[in-house]
């Protein structure tokens, strides 16, 4: 347990941040799963939009490294691509 109040507000910040973090990555697993699970092009081109704007403000908020989300937008984007 931390001793002093800077330690104990800093305990507080990380908690709270981490929960948030996870609830993005859990939103990004989410869109991902459902983006494959689509078969047809049209749906998958909507669902991949949706997928960018969610790991652009991921990227943005440093949830995750900007190479991981353009890593994982560029294997979205190959799936789409191979159900046209």
């Amino acid at each position: 347990m931390p001793n002093n109040a800077s330690h104990k507000k800093r305990l507080r910040q990380s908690q709270v941040r981490r929960l948030r973090n996870r609830h993005v990555r859990s939103e990004i697993r989410t869109r991902t799963k459902s983006l494959h699970a689509l078969e047809t092009h049209d749906e998958a081109e909507s669902a991949l939009s949706d997928l960018y704007r969610v790991l652009d403000r991921a990227a943005r908020r440093n949830v995750i490294p900007q190479n991981t989300a353009a890593r994982q937008k560029a294997r979205a984007a190959r799936h789409v691509r191979s159900l046209a």
